[in-house]
């Protein structure tokens, strides 16, 4: 079974962070007492709107222990590989505007 023992709260706000230090307008669904449930919305430049979630502890590296996030973005049929926070920030500001054509 899955388990989620390396999200953890402070790793969460280091998401939060990265994405407003990328200059991302986001938001998160609020399950902060469950921090394996806490998924974030996230908009991109061009209004393109991602879906962030925490891997689970089976899709981690142990050599890269900090990549923990996977983004979704349904408008272009896009879904990153596990990466760190930074990592998932740069990934949504850096994506093209033609990346859906």
């Amino acid at each position: 079974m899955a388990t989620f023992a390396h999200i953890t709260l402070s790793r969460c706000a280091q998401l939060g962070i990265a994405l407003t230090a990328a200059g991302l307008d986001w938001e998160d669904n609020g399950n902060r007492d469950r921090p394996e449930l806490l998924t974030y919305t996230v908009t991109d430049p061009y209004g393109r709107r991602w879906t962030i979630a925490p891997a689970t502890s089976n899709q981690i590296v142990p050599s890269r222990p900090a990549s923990m996030w996977q983004a979704l973005c349904a408008d272009l049929l896009q879904h990153s590989d596990v990466l760190s926070a930074r990592a998932i920030a740069a990934l949504i500001r850096d994506q093209p505007q033609g990346a859906d054509s």
